[in-house]
C-alpha cells in the first residue's frame, strides 16, 4: 500500500473525526442545495482516499462527456479490473432518508452504465473486464464517517 495515499488517507480520516456535514442553521433552499453540495465533495474525497489505501489506481474524477448529463464520481482499476464508483454520503440520522445505498435506483444504474459505455468508447478501453462499486459514506454530526464498499453492486445495463 502507498504510504502517500495512506498518510493522506489517515490526514482526511482525522478532519472528518466530527462528522462531514456543517452546523446546521435555518436557511433558504439555495443554500442547502450548496451544503449538499460542498457535503458531496468531501464524501467524495473522502472516498477517493479510502480507495487509494485499499490499493485502487484512480483514473478520472467527477467523468462528464459532452451531450450526456450527469457524471461517474469515481473511476479507477482494483487489481486489473476497471471500477466506476458511485459514491453516496449522507449525514442525515433521520430514518425516512434511508441509506446511501438505496440512493442507487434502477435509473441511476441505467444513467451510470450508458456513462460508462461512452468512457469505454472515449478511452479505447473496450476490452478491459470493469464493474460497477457503491461506496457509501455515513458521516452524522459529532461522528466519524461510517464506509461501505459494494463491489459488483450491480451489472451493466
Amino acid at each position: 500500500m502507498p504510504i502517500l495515499a495512506r498518510a493522506m488517507f489517515g490526514l482526511v480520516n482525522w478532519a472528518a473525526r466530527n462528522g462531514l456535514a456543517e452546523s446546521s442553521a435555518p436557511e433558504t433552499s439555495a443554500a442547502a442545495g450548496r451544503k449538499a453540495r460542498r457535503t458531496g465533495v468531501k464524501g467524495e474525497t473522502y472516498a477517493y482516499w479510502y480507495l487509494r489505501r485499499n490499493g485502487y489506481v484512480m483514473i478520472a474524477r467527477n467523468f462528464t462527456s459532452r451531450g450526456m448529463k450527469g457524471e461517474i464520481d469515481l473511476v479507477g482499476y482494483d487489481g486489473a479490473t476497471l471500477a466506476f464508483v458511485e459514491v453516496k454520503t449522507r449525514t442525515s440520522t433521520r430514518d425516512d432518508v434511508g441509506s446511501p445505498e438505496d440512493a442507487v435506483t434502477r435509473d441511476k444504474q441505467r444513467h451510470l452504465s450508458r456513462m460508462a459505455r461512452q468512457f469505454l468508447r472515449e478511452y479505447r478501453a473496450g476490452q478491459t473486464p470493469f464493474r460497477f462499486d457503491i461506496l457509501a459514506v455515513e458521516a452524522p454530526p459529532g461522528q466519524s464517517p461510517v464506509v461501505r464498499l459494494h463491489k459488483g453492486a450491480f451489472s451493466a445495463q
